[in-house]
């Protein structure tokens, strides 16, 4: 499985320039990943929103790795495994509201299951996605070429797309997380956490609108 240099020279040039410019376009248009890392780091801080962030990785990162064993055709070809995976996506952020509307907004440092918790939060709000599997199955074969076993080219761009949305995410939550001191000093945190239990219902009924 390993990618010999000559194959990588001739898979690398044009394809993956055009690929990145496609995944940057991708990213910098707002979708479920982005607003729940943004909310999460405005509400939670951002320790919580990069916890979230490495879950989500991940979880793309398992969304790549069932396209290069072929799951994700077989997931886009088939409906009720695509909306098993909807449903449960949007339930799962709807679960995340009722959460957020009954705990309090403070993220206690000293409690060491709570950046596990957000990360596991961005993991299965992934796993859980159908648009993570659709994306890899149909963005992904109009790059593919004869030049390198389709495999491993499946690889190296799911790779490249996970680091470019990756880079995007740490940007996002950089910049929403300089609002929470704002928020806490203005005494709206108890509010804004009512308000992003709303934003969590948001993101699921956006799921289940966009996946439809």
């Amino acid at each position: 499985m390993l990618i010999s240099g000559r194959e990588l020279v001739n898979f690398m040039s044009p394809t993956i320039l055009a690929f990145c410019l496609t995944c940057l376009l991708i990213e910098l248009t707002p979708g479920p990943n982005m607003t729940y890392l943004a909310l999460v780091s405005m509400q939670k801080g951002r320790r919580a929103g990069f916890a979230a962030a490495i879950g989500v990785a991940i979880g793309l990162a398992g969304a790549g790795l069932a396209a290069g064993l072929g799951l994700s055709e077989v997931i886009s070809a088939s409906p009720l495994l695509y909306q098993a995976l909807r449903w449960a996506g949007v339930a799962y952020f709807f679960y995340l509201a009722w959460e957020s509307w009954h705990t309090d907004t403070k993220f206690d440092t000293t409690d060491i299951g709570a950046e596990q918790r957000f990360f596991l939060r961005g993991l299965f709000a992934n796993l859980l996605s159908p648009k993570s599997f659709v994306f890899f199955a149909i963005v992904l074969p109009p790059f593919v070429n004869s030049a390198t076993p389709p495999e491993r080219q499946v690889l190296i761009l799911s790779t490249v797309y996970i680091l470019i949305a990756s880079t995007i995410h740490v940007i996002i939550i950089s910049l929403a997380g300089t609002l929470r001191p704002i928020i806490a000093n203005r005494g709206l945190m108890a509010t804004t956490g009512k308000g992003f239990a709303f934003a969590l219902a948001g993101v699921g009924c956006w799921i289940a609108w966009s996946t439809g």
